[in-house]
């Protein structure tokens, strides 16, 4: 009987894993984003990201313009802000293009440069077996001297040509050089990408720990300022930044001179200011548009200027008020327009209750130097002859209910609802230099002068140097990518087998050379030509 034993069955195969989609799909995000493409791709996008922010007026740079760009665009404007046009580089879009290409050249980088510190550190291929099979090859005969003594020769020649040399002697008793030149090209793409990443580090920590304001400052030292974020026009503080960190200084504005040429363009702003640091006395300085004013901390700019008409009311009672009120320039040549709101006039001295409906608003245009025909456009920025055209307006200003408004134009909706109502008749009124200007009510306005004022831009940036040091090292770093050519030259020293053999002769060798450009480098034929007849003269 025949017992037959079976065997125990092979275990059954695992199931294949079945790859992790998320996991998978995150990689090759992740390689999609930190490829050099991806981060050109961005750089470019981030370029024409800016590009509103040289069309429209920015709100941080300069809010007159905003201003004017409502008043001119009344439709256009208000779709220009829900997109962030008037603060392009604060807006949620173009911080979300800034954040990709910041992760992806951090992805970049660093793999780069790991294999570049590894690729420093290696030594030189050994030479290819075939050199004849190289887009340069030359073949320099026969050399007296051992193969380790020409070979020799020829590492120190091409070390004072500085190539990285390695000198290595094959299994068959032959030499061979192996040279190496053009890690520079590298070198500057990996400091032009870091200089990059280091500007956008310096502008994401400006934006966070930086703070910038705007102030109009009028002539006079009654018009001082302090650096207080109640006394500026407007101002922003970077997420970073509370009020108390502001440093302490105040300015007033001494004179203000400008030239212009005879067509009417500016030649030159010049600001006398008198500043007080840290409650100190105040010293008098002097700036210019290209030669801003460095406080501690803060860098005060100074963006443009124009004329304040100062302007006396006196109100049916006899109570006379001064205001000195900044008309913003509408052209080059300075034709500027505002207005005189006020609201606290016509008090009746036995009650000492203001009538809100006896309010006195009066807006128009200043003229620098007025045409003769009568046309309302200044013809030259200089105060060559000042004229002011103004139309008045009797009621409420609108000014009691808290609404924000513009200081630089009357309350359309207080005109549209009657509440506000011309009283000058259908034409403005011109005003020279010490007119007086009488009213329907016996009430007076008189043109006293104009005192000059200065745009200020403020501004605190603290990583400015880094910003500029990131911009000076990316423009080195481009021109050793440019000027950079990686490229490998080879010598093999071989046995010459007919001259050792010969009668008389101690031995002799055979010298050979090749040569590879690793990248596109027109001149490599003439420089290999110029190496191998240097190895010529080097060994006999």
């Amino acid at each position: 009987m025949t017992v037959t034993q079976e065997r125990p069955a092979a275990p059954a195969a695992p199931p294949p894993r079945r790859p992790n989609r998320l996991w998978a799909l995150l990689r090759n995000s992740w390689r999609q984003l930190t490829s050099m493409r991806t981060a050109l791709v961005l750089l470019f996008l981030l370029a024409i990201a800016a590009i509103p922010g040289s069309v429209f007026p920015q709100r941080a740079v300069n809010t007159e313009r905003v201003t004017r760009y409502y008043q001119a665009h009344p439709q256009l404007a208000p779709w220009v802000e829900r997109l962030g046009g008037f603060e392009v580089y604060a807006s949620p879009w173009f911080a979300s293009i800034y954040l990709l290409l910041f992760t992806s050249l951090v992805g970049c980088i660093i793999p780069r440069i790991a294999d570049h510190v590894r690729a420093l550190r290696q030594a030189p291929p050994d030479a290819p077996k075939r050199l004849q099979r190289l887009p340069q090859f030359a073949d320099l005969g026969s050399r007296t001297g051992a193969p380790a003594e020409v070979a020799s020769n020829v590492a120190g020649m091409l070390r004072r040509h500085r190539f990285r040399t390695r000198v290595r002697e094959s299994e068959d008793g032959s030499w061979t050089v192996s040279a190496e030149k053009g890690y520079l090209k590298e070198t500057g793409n990996l400091f032009f990408h870091t200089a990059l990443l280091a500007v956008l580090l310096g502008v994401g920590f400006g934006h966070w720990y930086g703070w910038h304001a705007n102030r109009i400052l009028v002539g006079g030292n009654d018009s001082g300022f302090c650096n207080t974020l109640t006394q500026y026009d407007d101002s922003t503080l970077g997420p970073r930044v509370e009020p108390s960190d502001l440093p302490n200084f105040c300015l007033r504005l001494s004179d203000f001179d400008a030239t212009f040429q005879s067509t009417g363009q500016p030649k030159s702003f010049s600001a006398t200011v008198g500043v007080s640091e840290n409650n100190g006395p105040y010293e008098t300085r002097k700036f210019t548009v290209n030669d801003p004013l460095r406080l501690d901390g803060a860098n005060v700019y100074l963006l443009g200027h124009g004329y304040a008409p100062v302007l006396k009311y006196t109100d049916r009672y006899g109570v006379s008020q001064t205001k000195v009120v900044p008309f913003l320039p509408m052209d080059a040549m300075q034709t500027s327009e505002g207005v005189a709101q006020f609201p606290d006039v016509n008090i009746d001295p036995k009650t000492d209750k203001r009538d809100s409906t006896l309010q006195m608003g009066f807006e128009g245009v200043y003229l620098p130097t007025a045409p003769t025909d009568g046309r309302a456009t200044s013809v030259f920025p200089a105060e060559n002859n000042p004229m002011l055209y103004l139309s008045a307006f009797r009621g409420d200003l609108g000014l009691d209910v808290g609404t924000p408004g513009s200081v630089y134009s009357l309350d359309q909706s207080q005109i549209t609802s009657g509440d506000l109502k011309k009283v000058s008749g259908d034409r403005p009124y011109a005003l020279k230099l010490g007119d007086t200007w009488t009213l329907d009510d016996g009430t007076k306005l008189e043109f006293v002068g104009t005192r000059p004022f200065a745009t200020l831009s403020i501004r605190h940036d603290p990583t400015q140097l880094l910003a500029l040091a990131g911009a000076v090292v990316g423009l080195i770093g481009l021109m050793f990518s440019l000027s950079g050519r990686r490229r490998r030259v080879w010598f093999r020293v071989s046995q010459n087998a007919d001259l050792a053999g010969s009668p008389g002769e101690s031995g002799g060798t055979l010298l050979t050379a090749g040569g590879l450009p690793r990248t596109d480098y027109p001149g490599f034929e003439a420089e290999f030509k110029a190496l191998v007849k240097a190895a010529e003269e080097g060994t006999p």
